[in-house]
């Protein structure tokens, strides 16, 4: 179904075009999903994911036996579907930013990263910043009353 959905939605046909102005080798993966190893630009990451393809620097081969950053790239091709397709990338773009200024980390807050599995894809989680630590700090330990209907 997703892979359906994504080429419907234009995603996949995006990610094909970004795998081979990248000079990418793609192949079929299974699941309807299309790597491209082998991507000769600069990215920010060893893999990314446009529509249901795949895009890595490494080879086949060791792309496919990485099974945690293969099962995350996967999630985000679903990502991909469930977000009408191209429009992913404003609102991936959007979660970083917010990511970035909750840690200073743009993937740490993601929620696309945080639903793809942090950890599966190279990310870990990071705290948030000092001064938004200490304002939920003190929200966490709660507000008390002064005894006059006010609270401090």
């Amino acid at each position: 179904m997703r892979a359906v959905v994504n080429l419907v939605n234009g995603s996949t046909v995006a990610g094909l075009a970004v795998a081979v102005a990248g000079r990418a080798r793609v192949r079929r993966a299974g699941d309807g999903l299309l790597v491209a190893a082998g991507f000769r630009w600069p990215a920010p990451a060893s893999a990314f994911c446009v529509g249901s393809v795949l895009v890595t620097r490494r080879a086949d081969a060791e792309f496919r036996g990485d099974r945690r950053l293969f099962a995350h790239e996967a999630r985000h091709a679903t990502q991909y579907a469930c977000c009408g397709g191209l429009a992913m990338l404003p609102l991936y773009g959007a979660a970083a930013l917010v990511s970035w200024t909750l840690c200073g980390d743009f993937g740490a807050r993601n929620v696309f990263e945080r639903r793809a599995g942090l950890e599966d894809g190279g990310y870990s989680a990071k705290p948030l910043r000092g001064r938004l630590r200490r304002a939920a700090g003190v929200r966490a330990a709660g507000v008390r009353g002064n005894g006059k209907g006010q609270t401090l």
